[in-house]
């Protein structure tokens, strides 16, 4: 019979996976919501291309994975209840902000979460501030640098082909898209799929016990959660990519394009260096960059102020979740 700890690590890798797989679908907007909008793709190919660059960038390196795994919470501090209940936890939170169509950070739900769970389990003092910093200078910055990054980006394409009939423009960067597209889902795997491997890796180390360079992501790992991520992609997720390709501002190709490399570019380095960013909070800001180049008129700010909102509120809402699971599940377990 195997111990009940290894079934709740067996547990842990369920609801881990199942996490990736919401995650998928949940922000499959943000591979293909601008070329959904502009018609370069159907929503069926769209997709599809969508789930298969997401596995490939999702088994592309383990530097998020690190900094999600050890990098808020010690791995000697890690327990099998916290790891539950920071999955729980934003596990909730995803179906709550998918359930309205609010495109909301997968990412800080996860990350938060093992924050607020790490508080209730050992106090503020076992948050290591130095990885909680990486995350919140993440946060703050990459969005910025996806709104400017996609209105520079617009500024220079516009000047080059001023002197281009419109047809012509749209039929080249029709197809120039596809692979800005392509691009985006890639890095959204590359980011997003690593956050998964990072808590279930937590949760291995605490139940063999390693620390310091012990610590690893196994190669089953990496490809479970690929695996997931890829399959919840392509089950798509249809109110955010109404909200995030149809809602905030009109598209066309060009536009399109401008902020998938602007957004895609950013995502992508950040993944090399380790920081775990949300590809909602990029590619958002930068379709509100090439809306931006028009004038103020052409962005849905009320549509925009919910994405903010949402972006706001999630960290001390999935602090409280993480709390709030564990110290229940804490309950729980001490009272059998």
């Amino acid at each position: 019979m195997p111990s009940t700890e290894l079934l709740v690590v067996v547990l842990i890798v369920v609801l881990g996976l199942g996490f990736d797989f919401i995650n998928g679908f949940h922000d499959t907007a943000n591979a293909i919501a601008t070329s959904v909008a502009t018609r370069v793709l159907s929503p069926g190919k769209a997709v599809l291309m969508a789930a298969t660059m997401n596995v490939l960038g999702a088994l592309s390196g383990t530097a998020v994975a690190t900094t999600v795994g050890k990098g808020i919470i010690p791995a000697e501090v890690a327990s099998q209840e916290l790891v539950v209940a920071s999955l729980l936890a934003a596990i909730t939170w995803n179906l709550v902000t998918w359930r309205f169509g609010i495109p909301s950070s997968s990412s800080h739900a996860l990350v938060f979460s093992i924050v607020g769970a790490g508080t209730a389990a050992a106090g503020l003092d076992a948050i290591q501030v130095s990885g909680v910093s990486k995350v919140l200078k993440g946060m703050v910055y990459s969005p910025l640098l996806g709104f400017l990054g996609a209105f520079l980006i617009l500024l220079g394409l516009l000047w080059l082909v001023a002197k281009r009939r419109p047809r012509t423009v749209n039929r080249v960067f029709g197809k120039l898209q596809i692979i800005s597209a392509a691009f985006m889902a890639y890095s959204h795997g590359s980011n997003d799929a690593q956050k998964t491997m990072g808590v279930i890796s937590l949760s291995l180390a605490s139940y063999y016990g390693w620390s310091g360079s012990e610590w690893n992501v196994p190669l089953w790992v990496i490809l479970s959660a690929s695996a997931a991520m890829g399959l919840g992609t392509a089950t798509g997720g249809w109110r955010i990519v109404r909200t995030m390709g149809l809602k905030v501002v009109e598209l066309r190709p060009i536009d399109g394009f401008a902020a998938e490399t602007a957004a895609a570019s950013i995502i992508e380095v950040a993944s090399r260096l380790g920081i775990p960013v949300s590809t909602t909070h990029v590619i958002s800001s930068a379709i509100l960059g090439v809306g931006a180049t028009r004038r103020a008129s052409a962005v849905r700010w009320g549509v925009a102020g919910r994405i903010v909102t949402a972006w706001v509120v999630t960290v001390p809402i999935c602090v409280t979740l993480g709390w709030l699971f564990y110290r229940f599940l804490h309950l729980i377990t001490g009272a059998v």
